[in-house]
């Protein structure tokens, strides 16, 4: 039987996988702040290492990052001088993000940090529990996800269920206009 979390903290995965995901963005942002680029900016530019060109939207996608999050984490790039936001040619809502030379110049230097970290955070841990750790992240990961699109899709069942239930209800009560009053 799995531990209570509420005996101690450390007994939470989730606290657990936190607290390991903030030493990893504090370690690896020493390393990458003197290259300009946040631990918040990271995700970002690693997507786009595999991809240039993807649009803010599918950016945030593919980074699993809220849209704020991202148009923030853009911003900061972009000032910083390694992206290059495009209006799309096709449809003016949507800006399309590309490297640039800056960007592809630290690439290496930013993969060599994240290597040390990892590196650093791995030290004394057999390779075999290193890869059954990654299996069961890979399976909460997806367990988590799938029980996340489900409750969006029970949210927006709800919604549709009460915008049909407010038109069939206007749809049956008679028409409540008010007809002008005639003077006496």
């Amino acid at each position: 039987m799995h531990a209570r979390f509420t005996d101690e903290p450390t007994n939470s995965l989730g606290y657990l996988t936190r607290i390991t995901f903030r030493a990893f963005s504090r370690s690896l942002e020493r390393m990458t702040l003197p290259l300009g680029v946040s631990a918040g900016q990271w995700p970002f530019l690693r997507q786009l290492w595999m991809e240039e060109g993807l649009t803010q939207r599918e950016l945030s996608h593919r980074a699993k990052m809220r849209e704020p999050t991202t148009v923030a984490a853009l911003r900061g790039l972009e000032r910083a001088g390694l992206i290059r936001r495009i209006p799309s040619t096709e449809d003016r809502r949507k800006v399309h993000v590309w490297l640039t030379p800056k960007a592809l110049d630290i690439r290496e230097q930013l993969l060599d940090a994240v290597a040390r970290v990892n590196a650093i955070a791995l030290r004394g841990i057999p390779d075999e529990d290193v890869a059954v750790l990654r299996r069961s992240l890979l399976r909460m990961i997806d367990s988590l996800s799938k029980e996340e699109m489900e409750a969006e899709a029970a949210v927006e069942a709800r919604r549709r269920a009460a915008t049909r239930d407010r038109r069939a209800s206007s749809e049956r009560s008679p028409n409540r206009r008010s007809t002008p009053s005639r003077g006496t």
